[in-house]
């Protein structure tokens, strides 16, 4: 087994997807408008869509979220972002329509190789199909796929492929 030596961890440059200079006005923008208390879910989307988001209609999108690459991110029709909701994409994150991510749900798109030295920075997509809920607190891991209709309990967190409309509980 390897000894992880954090002194060889190298940044990738390619995985911001643009400039340092769109990422750290995002990141203001984000801060001040969107990750914030401001009640207006039309502003949050608004500028979701200047960066680049592909956003369908009749979304809300609630206080507090948190979208790390807006330019990686696509939301279909009439889906609702609770309180909170943290999506971490560093890969592309597809969310379809009729979906519900209630308050402080987590979608993660990277983790480290812990068996390279250096612990290499991996990212897979993640997939969350039309008419799916993930409760609250709920985690969906680097490259899963969430099958159409499915639940994903409260404080459960996804792993693998979730199949579809089933309820799916536990961690893991």
């Amino acid at each position: 087994m390897n000894h992880v030596d954090l002194e060889q961890y190298k940044k990738d440059p390619k995985i911001r997807g643009r400039s340092i200079l769109v990422d750290v006005l995002w990141n203001i923008v984000q801060f001040l408008f969107v990750s914030s208390f401001q009640p207006s879910s039309s502003l949050r989307i608004f500028l979701l869509r200047m960066f680049g988001a592909k956003i369908g209609k009749g979304v809300v999108i609630k206080p507090n979220t948190r979208v790390k690459f807006p330019w990686k991110l696509q939301i279909g029709d009439h889906s609702w972002i609770g309180e909170s909701v943290w999506i971490d994409n560093l890969d592309t994150v597809t969310i379809g329509n009729h979906c519900c991510l209630s308050q402080l749900a987590y979608v993660c798109t990277g983790d480290h190789d812990w068996k390279s030295s250096s612990f290499a920075l991996r990212h897979k997509p993640v997939t969350i199909e039309d008419n799916v809920w993930l409760c609250a607190r709920s985690t969906v891991a680097p490259g899963v796929r969430i099958g159409e209709g499915a639940i994903l309990a409260i404080g459960s967190v996804a792993t693998h492929d979730l199949d579809a409309w089933m309820i799916h509980a536990g961690n893991p």
